[in-house]
């Protein structure tokens, strides 16, 4: 089976570590693999899977959202793109898929810095096309400063997670069913399990900050519905062409067609901590994406999700002393974990390997 990208060699980890990893969502599977595949012995430490986490409720597309404007957030950007873009090449069975959308922009509100991280061809066409097309303005949508669109990689994260999951497996990471409630604790649990770890990796979303003191995070409550993937009669997609609105007057707008089905939302309810779904709620954000994209009309709704997603003013990749063994932060990425992960886990495995 062909493998995931690897970011990180081998031979820059001497000697190899015996590391924890605290949580088993995107970033904290994404951070294991790499530092398995870099040489270290990991157990992953968690008290639920991807799926049951904020990282089951994701859309799934590569795009910054709720990440923070600095040239450390650019870099993981440019090299989450790349894995992703590797894997839509090389890894079908990964579940991630190069698709073109549409991106409106709606004054200062939107910030376009992100497609600096595109590259000159991120749609990897043969003929080299470039990652951007301006849409003529009779095509913007009401209100719009600008619109233009561009390939980015979707990630189907029914397929991509469990995929993601067995090359930990394949890699070696143990992982245990836990709820750590401290780093030291992690340890022990790893130790228990044959690797009695020297280094804790704090990627756990939510509850990263109450492990290490940090009060500086909360939660920005997202819901989202799925409709149905109408399908060709040789079972493949029909709807494919993604579509972001984030800054329109009524409220976010992102439609995010997958493999199985078309992810639609959403809120964006800073502060907010109710999980519960709300009908109201779903019938507006359907409203809104049926008129910015017509072709959604009378699809099936195959399910629905509300999830929180740990954000913090700024993200928290760093060593973090005063604790009983040593501790890397992976926490605080907003919306943007799925957008992120690769690059942060080779962030994470940089600084394992310089500690």
């Amino acid at each position: 089976m062909p493998s995931a990208p690897h970011r990180t060699s081998p031979d820059e980890i001497t000697p190899p570590r015996t590391i924890a990893v605290i949580g088993a969502g995107v970033v904290g599977l994404t951070c294991a693999l790499e530092l398995a595949r870099a040489g270290h012995l990991v157990t992953m430490v968690a008290d639920a899977s991807a799926e049951d986490s904020v990282s089951g409720v994701a859309g799934g597309i590569w795009f910054p959202h709720q990440s923070e404007g600095s040239p450390r957030a650019a870099r993981l950007l440019a090299d989450s793109f790349e894995a992703f873009r590797a894997l839509a090449h090389s890894v079908p069975e990964a579940g991630v898929d190069l698709r073109r959308g549409v991106w409106v922009a709606r004054g200062a509100a939107s910030d376009d810095a992100w497609v600096d991280s595109l590259g000159a061809s991120a749609d990897g066409g043969p003929a080299g096309r470039a990652a951007i097309a301006a849409l003529p303005h009779h095509q913007w949508p009401d209100g719009a400063t600008d619109a233009f669109s561009c390939s980015l990689p979707v990630v189907d994260m029914p397929t991509y997670l469990p995929w993601l999951r067995a090359q930990c497996a394949a890699a070696g990471v143990r992982v245990v069913r836990s709820t750590a409630d401290s780093v030291a604790h992690a340890a022990s649990v790893a130790a228990r399990e044959g690797n009695p770890a020297d280094l804790v990796v704090v990627a756990a979303g939510a509850r990263s900050g109450d492990l290490l003191g940090d009060t500086s995070g909360f939660p920005v409550r997202g819901q989202v519905v799925r409709l149905e993937q109408p399908q060709d009669r040789n079972g493949a997609p029909i709807i494919t062409e993604w579509f972001m609105d984030d800054d329109h007057p009524d409220g976010m707008i992102y439609v995010i067609p997958r493999r199985g089905d078309i992810v639609v939302g959403g809120t964006d309810d800073v502060g907010a901590a109710d999980t519960t779904w709300d009908a109201r709620t779903e019938a507006a954000i359907l409203a809104r994406a049926v008129a910015a994209v017509p072709a959604l009309a009378g699809l099936r709704v195959i399910s629905r999700g509300v999830g929180l997603r740990p954000a913090r003013p700024s993200l928290r990749l760093e060593a973090v002393a005063a604790h009983p063994v040593q501790v890397i932060a992976a926490y605080g990425f907003g919306g943007a974990g799925v957008t992120l992960s690769w690059g942060a886990a080779a962030e994470v495995a940089s600084l394992v390997g310089s500690s």
